[in-house]
């Protein structure tokens, strides 16, 4: 079985950090992969799959989903591990919520996942596009259910409750890392206004979700004090991954997290009460997506091994 070594691009974080045998990917091959990929492209739209060179594609793509990125591929904001273009958006495209919506059928996708690019040039964030692409997914594809990935939008409510007022089954936005790395990791973004952003998705009535990168320099009580700050919020759902410099401008790899290390962030968040963890080092935050939906489902499984194990 052919398979692909996730590696890191930098040369200096190559020569201090070994790369562990555990990141190991397969290759994106097979007739779903093939037929995913000309359907994006030939409908002229963006997946973060592609531009934040996520190492699951191959496996998402074989199984004919995709995560679909809204607003263009330039992004306002300069966040030192992503690998999505930094720079001056191109116009709104009207049309590209109805184009979504299509390729959606044409995929026939039971569930979908949308993100976007932060648009802070915009009066509104971008939160009416975003409105009119579930709207449009909807009307296209009543019977599938829906993750959108937000920005910040910077806090303002009347934004945020444009994604609220759609109801998707589930809404995320991501911390990203802990809040002594926020200024660097994440350089416009607020560690204290994601989480306000998380809270009034939840007092919106929504199922919410955030994500954290490991292996950027923090600490594991920081990571246990995200995890709580999160519980705290009433999130939901919690995904933690490995990150991967993209490329040798990006912020340097500080270590590989083994796999314990993740196992044990997941036990310890479900017993703070968080519905579904989602840890690991291939982990990204629209993986498995399809299984947060619904609620019960991760603690009840992890109650069950942990019952088991005892027994």
């Amino acid at each position: 079985m052919k398979e692909l070594q996730v590696i890191n691009s930098a040369v200096n974080a190559e020569a201090r950090v070994k790369k562990p045998e555990w990141l190991k990917v397969k290759l994106p091959i097979g007739e779903k992969y093939r037929h995913v990929r000309n359907l994006v492209e030939q409908n002229k739209l963006h997946t973060i799959c592609v531009s934040g060179n996520c190492p699951n594609m191959g496996e998402c793509w074989g199984e004919g989903t995709a995560t679909f990125m809204i607003l263009g591929n330039i992004c306002t904001r300069s966040c030192g591990f992503c690998a999505v273009a930094t720079g001056r958006p191109l116009p709104v495209d009207w049309d590209e919520p109805q184009r979504v919506a299509e390729a959606i059928h044409l995929m026939q996708v039971k569930h979908a996942v949308i993100t976007s690019v932060d648009r802070d040039e915009l009066k509104d964030g971008g939160s009416i596009i975003w409105a009119n692409t579930i709207k449009a997914v909807r009307a296209l594809n009543p019977g599938t259910t829906l993750e959108t990935l937000i920005p910040d939008f910077k806090g303002e409510y009347d934004n945020i409750k444009r994604i609220i007022d759609q109801a998707p089954e589930v809404v995320s936005h991501n911390m990203e890392t802990v809040e002594r790395l926020t200024r660097q990791v994440r350089i416009q973004a607020k560690y204290h206004r994601s989480l306000g952003v998380l809270r009034t998705l939840k007092e919106g009535g929504m199922r919410t979700k955030s994500g954290i990168m490991l292996g950027l320099g923090e600490t594991k009580a920081e990571v246990l004090q995200t995890l709580q700050h999160l519980a705290d919020n009433g999130v939901d759902v919690v995904t933690l991954g490995q990150y991967l410099q993209p490329t040798s401008k990006h912020l340097p790899l500080v270590r590989f997290v083994h796999p314990d290390e993740f196992a044990e962030f997941q036990e310890a968040g479900y017993k703070m009460g968080i519905d579904y963890v989602e840890s690991g080092p291939l982990v990204r935050s629209s993986y498995h997506s399809e299984r947060h939906v619904f609620a019960g489902k991760g603690r009840a499984a992890w109650q069950a091994k942990m019952a088991a194990l005892e027994a």
